[in-house]
Order: C-alpha cells, then sequence, then structure tokens
C-alpha cells in the first residue's frame, strides 16, 4: 500500500478499517486452524485494490479452531476505533458454508435504515463480503464458523455515532474500500446521513437539523422537543439539506448558534471557518442595512466571535438583525432546495437564548410538540 498522500501540502498516513482489520484476524485464524501453526503476518486485497499485510497477534490454535487478532490502525485519521485488537475465531466444519457472526463488542442492530436486520451484528455488507472471501481462499471447499468479537468494543461504542444509530453493545465493522484515507470529510458525511436515512424509515417525516452538541441541548432542553427528531449536520449543512430533501423529509427546521447559522445567510453551507467565514462581514452588512452607525460597524467588525458581537447588538437596540438573518438563511437554503419543502431557522447564543428566528418557525415548532 502507498502509505502516504498529500493534502493541501501535508503528508499523512493512510490506515485500514475495521472491516480489513476483522477480515485480516479472520484469515489469519481460518489459516492457523487448519496448518495448527500460528502466523505472525497476514495478507488481503481490499476493494480499493489496495493489498495489505497485517501483523497477526494474540494466536491461540485449539482442536479444529483457531483465535487470531489484528490491531487497527486508522493512519492520521485516528478515531475512537484506532489501536483497538479486533478478534476472530475460526472453526472449521464440513458444510461447506461460511458462516459469519459477531460476538462480545460488536453491536447489535435494534432499528431500520441500516441495510441490515434487526438483530443481526453490525457487519456491513462489504466487510462481510471481505471476510468470506479471504477465508474462502483458505480453508477451500470446507465450511467455517467465523465470531467476530471486540473485547473493548462496547466501551470504545460510547464514543462512535453507534448509539445514535440504533447499535447497541459495540462497535461496527465497516468499510466500503478497506483503506482509511486521512481527513476523509467523506467518510463523516456518510454516517452522518445514514442517520437521516433511519429516520426517514421509521416513518418520519419532518426533522430538526442541528450542527451539533449545542443545538441538540438546545431542542431537548430550551425547546422541550424530543430529541428522536433531531440529526446532526456538523460543518456540513448544504449536503445534510440535500439528504435531507433526498429522504423525502417534508418539513425541516435547522436549529444553530449565531456563529454558524450567520454564514447561511451569505449562502455558506460548508461552515468549517477554514472554508469560509464571513461572519462579522455578513452581520454588519445587515446592520448597515437597518441604519446602524458607522462606530457600531466598526466594534463590531473588530470582534473576535459573534458572542462578543451579541453584547455591542443588543447594547445599541438592533437585536431584530438575528431575525433578518434567520429568514435570509431560510432563502438561501429554498434556493438550494428543488422540492417543496418547509424550511425554517431558529438561531440562539452560547448561553442558549433564543436570539431570532425565521417567519413560520413558531408554527413550525408545533408540528414536533
Amino acid at each position: 500500500m502507498e502509505k502516504y498522500v498529500y493534502i493541501d501540502g501535508k503528508k499523512y498516513r493512510r490506515g485500514y478499517t475495521t472491516g480489513s482489520t476483522a477480515t485480516g484476524a479472520a484469515k489469519a485464524a481460518a489459516f492457523m486452524a487448519l496448518s495448527k501453526e500460528n502466523i505472525d503476518i497476514i495478507q488481503i486485497d481490499t476493494p480499493k485494490g489496495i493489498r495489505l499485510d497485517l501483523n497477526v497477534e494474540n494466536q491461540e490454535v485449539g482442536q479444529g479452531y483457531a483465535v487470531a487478532s489484528v490491531k487497527k490502525d486508522g493512519g492520521d485519521d485516528k478515531d475512537a476505533t484506532h489501536k483497538l485488537d479486533i478478534f476472530a475465531k475460526v472453526t472449521i466444519n464440513n458444510t461447506g458454508n461460511i458462516n459469519i457472526d459477531g460476538g462480545v463488542g460488536v453491536g447489535r442492530v435494534t432499528k431500520k435504515g441500516l441495510n441490515i436486520p434487526i438483530g443481526n451484528a453490525a457487519i456491513n455488507k462489504v466487510p462481510m463480503k471481505m471476510i468470506e472471501k479471504e477465508v474462502r481462499e483458505v480453508i477451500g471447499d470446507l465450511g467455517a464458523d467465523v465470531l467476530v468479537y471486540i473485547p473493548r468494543g462496547e466501551e470504545i461504542a460510547k464514543k462512535t455515532f453507534n448509539p445514535r444509530l440504533g447499535i447497541e453493545g459495540g462497535i461496527s465493522i465497516i468499510g466500503t474500500t478497506g483503506i482509511v484515507e486521512p481527513m476523509s470529510e467523506e467518510g463523516w458525511k456518510k454516517s452522518l446521513s445514514i442517520e437521516l436515512g433511519m429516520k426517514s424509515e421509521q416513518g418520519i417525516k419532518n426533522i430538526i437539523l442541528v450542527p451539533g452538541n449545542h443545538g441538540e441541548n438546545f431542542v431537548k432542553d430550551v425547546l422541550n422537543i424530543d430529541s428522536n427528531y433531531v440529526v446532526r449536520t456538523s460543518n456540513f449543512v448544504g449536503y445534510m439539506i440535500k439528504e435531507a430533501e433526498r429522504f423525502g423529509f417534508e418539513k425541516i427546521l435547522m436549529v444553530g448558534h449565531l456563529g454558524k447559522f450567520v454564514k447561511l445567510a451569505g449562502g455558506i453551507f460548508h461552515t468549517h471557518s477554514k472554508m469560509a467565514d464571513c461572519r462579522m462581514e455578513i452581520l454588519i452588512t445587515h446592520l448597515a442595512l437597518m441604519g446602524a452607525d458607522i462606530s457600531i460597524l466598526n466594534d463590531i467588525y473588530n470582534c473576535p466571535t459573534t458572542e462578543a458581537a451579541i453584547d455591542i447588538i443588543s447594547e445599541n437596540g438592533y437585536e431584530k438583525v438575528y431575525d433578518i438573518i434567520a429568514n435570509k438563511g431560510r432563502e438561501k437554503i429554498l434556493q438550494r432546495l428543488d422540492n417543496d419543502i418547509e424550511v425554517e431557522i431558529m438561531i440562539f447564543s452560547m448561553e442558549l437564548d433564543t436570539l431570532g428566528k425565521s417567519t413560520g418557525a413558531d408554527n413550525l415548532l408545533e408540528v414536533f410538540r
């Protein structure tokens, strides 16, 4: 594998997915069960066309079975599963079939929308095929029972999206290419979209989109709305709006902090500051249109954060600017959508005080109550 890629002139190391890790452990255990000998390195192919040489640990050979583990390596795109030991126990039989299941530390699916039947182990389709292919390569026409398990999986799962997705008791065995690409936004975006798809599968037609924890807390603690309606967008607001449209949601309430949502009024739909900022420029534009004095505009322009700007806006009686910004953000979102979807926006401060809202936000709130 080409171990490094260059992004924005910087060098980053690639890694491999939990799917590749589990596949390596299963193939090594299959080899050991047949040969009755330990193996230290196992080679597997990935869907991306990259061949991996994986170090094998925790070898155990028994009567007709073997156990092996491989350590997950996320490269420079580390997540909660980085350096996690993923085990596989392979028991050889004469059925000709390969049966794959998850044990301790591999989550179980409890909700619709993941393309895995409820009650099954959270092993996605691609890793399932990888394991079957690589084990078959070792055992030929024989059969095998493959049990993937992760001693620390349940503990690590609490740091992942799994509890939100209805995956209980452990982590997921995932990966569409087998390779972790550093700084990959695509994987992050897809994981957020999965939750939207699950809500749709559950029959939910109206959704609340929030950037993160603060938005979710505002919905639950201030608006007193069931968090089952809430899905996070992170910084990928534009992507998630289009995904909500694709899944057929009829009404979207967007709830976020001023620092993120002021950008929507400027048509900025990726809200990370490295992509675009213009928070103060957008604020002072709308304040200028309201007739704010140049000294006020200068003070706000030089504020380090929108929270600092809130105090100046309040002191000078221009709080109406937040409603204007919410309505402008709504207008920009509707321009982005192809279908007739009701969209409203609510904006709050770090103190979780409501600052502003678009014209129909109060009416839409009642739909969720």
